[in-house]
């Protein structure tokens, strides 16, 4: 139970996030804009419950700046875009990885495990699988008073099924269903309720496209994907009626690879992200029917997500600012051995994310194994802070067929 005040200052963070709208002392200026105190912009990221579930899980795809909408299909494609599978050059693959969090504030026992893999049924069908698991280590709960009272160990998961189809030679879509548990602080008492585990059901639906680019003396595919990922129901960890909303989110990506010769290729890709969960409202009239909760989070889930693309304070402006961006490039050499590095922005008044990556990866028969670091660019703290992780990929249709040519 070491450092548990850091770790019960961590889950009172996440928990406030989901249920609670934070004071930011923002006022509108005399053109109707947020600021803070000191002038500038305030502060007003939007907040879900669950954000497990938007964590870039797959290494190969962490030391590319998280891009992997339309990057080359492996089993990680359940996270990104599903519809990804019915591209891929086996029939089997499996991957499992495991990344530490909050490694740099000396928690050694907070970790994502995350498993995956699909089967090609035939050239035009596949079906996936995914395992999303997020432990926050062990918890010593506290009264008001500061007194121990019993240890408790918080995890949440997700288990993931889809069914991708080619409905052209170009193009696929998916399909994809989850059962989505949130156990933070079950059976503790906060102001007199219950806490107990979230439940949660979603859905992904996600489209590629794919096309050889003619170039001369080099082969050459472009792949557009578009993914919205985590539509579903409302999610609450008491009675209250008061439910917060899953991290639904917009991705759309674009990759080029380049076979340069037979032994070199490079892949240069991007993704722009958008959450489709209501921006917080920040005002003296965000409860207009006076019941206590703030009139954006009675929105059903799926009327928050048209009504995302128009809802910021700041108008398009600010919706503009709610985008956030992947880019990425990968160099293969003879499809055994791989350096990545990649960017990821996110603009300051919606959490400020800024860190580059770099990632190496090494392929062998039916073995793969990837590596990615994360570097801030900012003095703001990331959980993957100088944190090593990786990941293991099985591609069982390699070996059938390597078994079958001797």
């Amino acid at each position: 139970m070491k450092n548990f005040t850091l770790r019960l200052a961590m889950l009172m963070i996440i928990v406030s996030g989901f249920s609670t709208d934070i004071d930011a002392q923002c006022f509108f200026d005399q053109d109707g804009k947020l600021r803070n105190l000191d002038g500038t912009p305030c502060n007003n990221a939007v907040l879900t419950a669950v954000p497990f579930l938007r964590i870039a899980p797959s290494a190969r795809e962490g030391g590319m700046g998280d891009v992997g909408i339309a990057l080359s299909p492996d089993a990680n494609a359940m996270h990104f875009n599903s519809s990804k599978l019915v591209f891929a050059e086996e029939d089997l693959g499996i991957s499992a990885t495991y990344t530490p969090w909050l490694r740099s504030l000396g928690l050694n026992d907070v970790y994502l495990a995350y498993l995956t893999g699909y089967y090609k049924m035939n050239d035009l069908q596949a079906i996936g699988f995914g395992l999303r698991y997020f432990s926050l280590g062990s918890i010593q709960f506290t009264d008001a008073n500061g007194e121990p009272l019993n240890t408790g160990k918080p995890n949440e998961f997700e288990i993931a099924a889809s069914y991708a189809r080619k409905l052209s030679d170009k193009f696929s879509a998916a399909v994809t269903g989850k059962f989505i548990y949130s156990n933070l602080a079950a059976g503790q008492q906060v102001q007199g309720e219950t806490i107990e585990a979230g439940l949660a059901g979603a859905a992904d639906i996600s489209f590629t496209y794919r096309t050889p680019i003619e170039m001369e003396n080099k082969e050459s595919n472009l792949t557009m994907g578009l993914a919205i990922t985590n539509l579903g129901s409302k999610i609450t960890y008491t009675n209250s009626l008061n439910r917060d909303f899953l991290p639904a989110n917009l991705g759309l990506g674009a990759a080029w690879e380049i076979e340069l010769d037979d032994y070199n290729s490079i892949t240069f890709a991007s993704d722009i992200n958008k959450l489709l969960a209501p921006t917080p409202c920040q005002g003296n009239d965000c409860d207009q029917d006076g019941d206590g909760i703030f009139d954006y989070k009675e929105q059903s889930g799926i009327s928050a997500v048209f009504s995302s693309f128009g809802d910021a304070p700041e108008g398009f402006a600010e919706e503009l600012r709610e985008l956030m961006y992947s880019f990425g490039v990968e160099y293969w050499y003879d499809k055994q051995f791989a350096v990545r590095a990649g960017y990821y922005n996110e603009h300051s008044q919606k959490g400020g994310r800024k860190f580059l990556t770099v990632g190496l990866g090494l392929k062998y028969n039916i073995f793969g194994l990837n590596f990615s670091y994360l570097i801030p660019t900012t003095s703001q703290q990331n959980p993957l802070d100088n944190t090593l992780r990786f990941s293991l990929l099985f591609d069982f249709g390699a070996f059938a067929s390597g078994s079958g040519d001797e």
